[in-house]
């Protein structure tokens, strides 16, 4: 494990915890644009007439520009310097909100969420790289436990906050909200955040870029284009034959090149590829429960954006409660970083199965996800900050922000393919559940409208209820597995680098 000395508590700089609140402003936001649009859904399908396909390209458009520029934002930020990456990164994160907000298409809102996550990348690495250079390690876990509640909080109160603000104003509120936060975040960074960088830093791996944003962007496109064209189709297999030969193409390089933004280095630590494992597919089945829960409550339920928004709020208020209480931060210190990222993981699986069992059912109520709701925000409580601390613990300081970049990009990675693949089993199984007479399978809008009978109508909504309860229970199976992966990679880590006891050399003997 690569570490800094601690620091004497008088050469701690005063300003850390203030530092580390403008640092969670800054995360809190690009978090909550990964999810504040699942509660916009139907309303863009009938303000800027978005097909299934625009709105999942809506929603992963952010998320697949940003984890493919997350390597590269983390290595610009180590070379020329994390407090400079940071405020450009509020610049373009605030532009690409008021281009987001006055869309006129949906063509348009998906460039304008490309352009935030620009700005989001540098922002999502820039942040956890200040707490490694501000925090010593002895306050260092503490900091990232709280970076890692803002986060989570932030994944979770997207759709209460998207609907609070759709329930009073038109949809592009949800990117003005933006603004003022960028602004504040852009001020306080300028006044307080030090500027660090890595001594030695390298020149930017512009074709390592290339590759990996070209690889994630082909199969993810693939993934979405599956359902609506068949899996064999060729504008399937190409993109993802493309993306897969980029990435193939990307490792290739990076591990030949002598400037790399990713160093293959970190992947010969287990500690390491436990907790990015884990945080792959935890990111990959919370992102993509979260947008079918949110379409179940909307467009099964009934309930309206702010009334879906309120009844996700359980989650969000339990990973606070949990996070201010230091409840994560307790029992990481008893139990260790393994057994606490497997029992965050396995709650949080059971949360998401409590979800498809109790509120998926055809004639099921909100009463059934309640408890779903609980068990998953303790397990994210749990699990996110072990996860963060395990990874940055486990690389050289002076390459925080590529370190960071690894753990985003694969987050954000495991995020849209969540989306997208959940997505996809959505579709293909609402698809084969719906009666022969309805012709309309692009949507349940669309469905909806072919149905001529309420018994018809009645057939629809059970398939796509079955179609949500198969989903979530897929995606609680990637969690749980994820879980089970990253405990394991990490306690043959921590068993393997434990010193071991030595025997006492006998003593001399002598004679007479």
């Amino acid at each position: 494990m690569h570490s800094t000395r601690p620091a004497p508590a008088a050469d701690r700089d005063p300003r850390r915890w203030v530092i580390l609140g403008v640092i969670c402003l800054a995360q809190l936001v690009v978090l909550l644009d990964n999810t504040v649009l699942n509660v916009a859904i139907p309303v863009l399908t009938t303000d800027l007439g978005a097909s299934t396909a625009d709105i999942q390209w809506m929603i992963n458009a952010y998320a697949l520009v940003q984890s493919g520029l997350l390597l590269t934002a983390g290595s610009l930020a180590d070379r020329y310097g994390r407090k400079r990456l940071l405020m450009l990164g509020l610049v373009l994160f605030g532009a690409g909100s008021a281009w987001a907000a006055f869309a006129q298409d949906s063509a348009q809102l998906i460039a304008a969420r490309a352009g935030m996550g620009v700005g989001g990348a540098l922002l999502a690495t820039t942040t956890l790289a200040v707490i490694m250079q501000v925090f010593d390690d002895d306050e260092r876990p503490r900091a990232i436990g709280l970076w890692g509640a803002a986060s989570s909080l932030g994944f979770a109160a997207g759709p209460l906050l998207g609907g609070a603000l759709l329930d009073h104003f038109w949809w592009g509120s949800i990117f003005l909200i933006n603004l003022p936060v960028a602004l504040l975040g852009l001020l306080a960074v300028a006044r307080l955040v030090p500027e660090t960088k890595n001594p030695q830093g390298r020149r930017p791996d512009l074709l390592g870029a290339v590759l990996s944003t070209l690889g994630m962007v082909g199969v993810v496109y693939a993934i979405i284009s599956g359902p609506e064209h068949g899996w064999t189709a060729p504008q399937v297999l190409l993109p993802a034959a493309v993306g897969a030969a980029a990435l193939t193409a990307f490792v290739r390089w990076e591990l030949h090149t002598p400037h790399p933004m990713l160093d293959m280095g970190f992947f010969t630590d287990r500690r390491f590829n436990g907790a990015v494992a884990g945080g792959l597919l935890v990111a990959f089945g919370m992102a993509g429960s979260l947008f079918l829960l949110t379409q179940h409550l909307q467009l099964v339920l009934g309930y309206d954006a702010l009334q879906a928004g309120l009844r996700t709020a359980p989650l969000a208020l339990t990973i606070v409660a949990l996070n201010l209480a230091g409840v994560g931060a307790k029992l990481l210190a008893a139990l260790g970083t393994a057994r606490s990222i497997a029992l965050g993981m396995t709650l949080l699986a059971a949360g998401l199965s409590a979800v498809a069992v109790g509120g998926s059912g055809p004639d099921a109520g909100y009463g059934g996800m309640l408890a779903g709701l609980l068990l998953m925000g303790a397990g994210i409580a749990l699990a996110m900050p072990a996860m963060a601390t395990a990874v940055m613990s486990s690389i050289p300081p002076a390459k925080a922000g590529a370190g960071a970049g690894v753990q985003g990009t694969l987050t954000e990675f495991g995020g849209g393919l969540g989306v997208a693949i959940l997505g996809a089993v959505l579709g293909s199984r609402f698809a084969s559940q719906l009666p022969g007479a309805i012709t309309g399978t692009g949507s349940l809008d669309e469905a909806l409208r072919d149905a001529t009978t309420p018994q018809q109508a009645r057939q629809v909504h059970d398939a796509f209820a079955d179609a949500v309860n198969t989903s979530q229970l897929i995606g609680a199976a990637a969690v749980f597995t994820g879980g089970l992966l990253a405990a394991l990679l990490l306690h043959r880590a921590d068993r393997k680098t434990a010193p071991r006891p030595t025997t006492p050399a006998p003593e001399p003997t002598t004679t007479a």
